[in-house]
């Protein structure tokens, strides 16, 4: 553990500070910076401002903003390293899910507020906080911190971007001996862990024609094959009878060693009363390092209005999470090429590749993980865990392949037992907030001593 007497001063310097962070938070929470496509552009602008301001306050005198063409600029900005010291590069990312209130939020989501220690809002954990992470972590040392620090904080994370080609194109921006990604988080708020393995992305459309046009059910209806009904028997064959994805030659990750508590992961998913789990194996393989599928969305005539019709079109988006090892281009081909296989009655099938993106295995050796370990126990007062997570992240990889001797640090205050990101009612825990303040200033403190 990092001394104890460095510890208290730095806990202290962060609780007296966390008024003003929240404070920050709560500001930047009122941008509805949505950047998807059709969503409007100013509040998206306006938040890379307030970013720049906020990073200013807290001592990144440097932070400005990188035009990313197109899309979103991302908020850029370094202090230089002390001599011999190395350069850590802190990620985070300001753009943020849509949101309604009418979408079942308890209160109206550009509107923080604060209920039994936890801040409730849009992007409040994922990843406002983590901005906040970063400049608050900045503060502390008064914008003076004992390495070198680079910030990036992304516009469009959660839609279409080109920040991957701006990486590559500008591989000097992103030098650095460490990358600190705060757009992760714990199992439960005050249960330290390290996120080692992410999985990865591919997605596809399937398209089923079986008519020139819509016909008659009662006229034409049991010889003629309907789309719709075609469709839904090709998707029926992507699980087999446990829920298990259904696709033979798929890549599996290890097994991680922490369990995934059952009762927790029924709360935090909401199942229904008597609803079971589907899959095999323990749960945190299901979720972190086995593949599964998903259909994401499908066009076919909406129940309101519905006619005594033969389909004579319908199609679906399919979403596969693959294993953090996998290559994303063969169990792209493997999906695509198991829905042309079952194919049934000969109907016509189109399928089109959508999205194809790596998963992510973190070293977890060097000094970067050893003093970010030392760091988090520190801070919270326990010993860490490694977990996984679902979800991607494909800058890492543009990251990794322009630094390629730089390790990764994946955490954040985004706890998966409360948190709700992409949902409603998103939230962040104050005090775990605080706690990944601490660990992250921790984290600069002991990488500096052990230049």
């Amino acid at each position: 553990m990092a001394h104890e007497s460095e510890t208290e001063e730095i806990r202290r310097k962060v609780r007296s500070m966390m008024p003003g962070i929240l404070e920050d938070l709560k500001d930047l929470i009122t941008y509805p910076s949505v950047a998807f496509p059709d969503y409007p552009p100013q509040p998206v602008l306006d938040m890379a401002n307030a970013t720049v301001a906020t990073l200013r306050r807290y001592g990144l005198q440097d932070a400005r903003l990188l035009e990313i063409t197109p899309g979103y600029p991302a908020v850029y900005g370094e202090i230089p390293a002390p001599p011999g010291s190395p350069t850590v590069m802190m990620y985070a990312h300001y753009d943020v899910q849509p949101a309604r209130k009418e979408d079942g939020w308890e209160t109206d989501p550009w509107t923080p507020v604060v209920r039994n220690g936890r801040l409730y809002g849009r992007g409040a954990a994922d990843d406002k906080s983590g901005i906040m992470i970063a400049a608050a972590s900045l503060g502390v040392f008064a914008g003076r911190p004992p390495v070198g620090v680079k910030v990036i904080i992304e516009g469009g994370e959660e839609a279409p971007d080109h920040i991957e080609d701006y990486v590559a194109a500008h591989p000097e921006l992103f030098s650095c001996d460490v990358f600190i990604i705060a757009d992760n988080g714990n199992l439960m708020a005050g249960n330290p862990a390290l996120t080692t393995t992410l999985r990865g992305e591919v997605s596809c459309i399937l398209e089923v024609k079986t008519l020139d046009h819509a016909v008659h059910s009662g006229s034409f209806g049991g010889a003629a094959p309907d789309a719709l009904v075609s469709l839904i028997r090709m998707l029926a064959t992507l699980h087999d009878s446990h829920g298990d994805a259904g696709i033979e030659g798929l890549h599996s990750y290890p097994s991680p060693a922490i369990q995934y508590p059952e009762e927790l992961y029924k709360r935090d998913a909401g199942l229904l009363e008597g609803v079971g789990l589907i899959g095999t194996g323990p749960l945190s393989a299901r979720l972190w390092s086995k593949p599964s599928i998903t259909v994401i969305g499908i066009d076919a005539p909406p129940v309101t209005g519905a006619s005594n019709i033969l389909i004579p079109h319908a199609a679906a988006r399919i979403s596969m999470r693959i294993s953090p090892d996998a290559d994303p281009s063969h169990e792209l081909l493997l999906l695509m090429d198991h829905l042309r296989s079952v194919a049934p009655w000969n109907v016509h099938v189109n399928v089109s590749e959508v999205t194809r993106n790596a998963g992510f295995v973190c070293p977890t050796v060097g000094p970067g993980y050893m003093s970010a370990r030392v760091s988090m126990e520190s801070a919270f007062g326990k010993a860490v865990e490694e977990i996984g997570a679902g979800g991607s992240i494909p800058l890492l990889h543009a990251l990794k392949a322009a630094v390629p001797a730089a390790e990764f640090i994946l955490w954040g205050a985004q706890d998966a037992s409360s948190s709700r990101i992409h949902g409603t009612d998103e939230s962040v825990d104050l005090d775990e907030l605080e706690r990944f303040i601490v660990a992250q200033s921790l984290f600069l403190q002991v990488l500096g001593k052990g230049k």
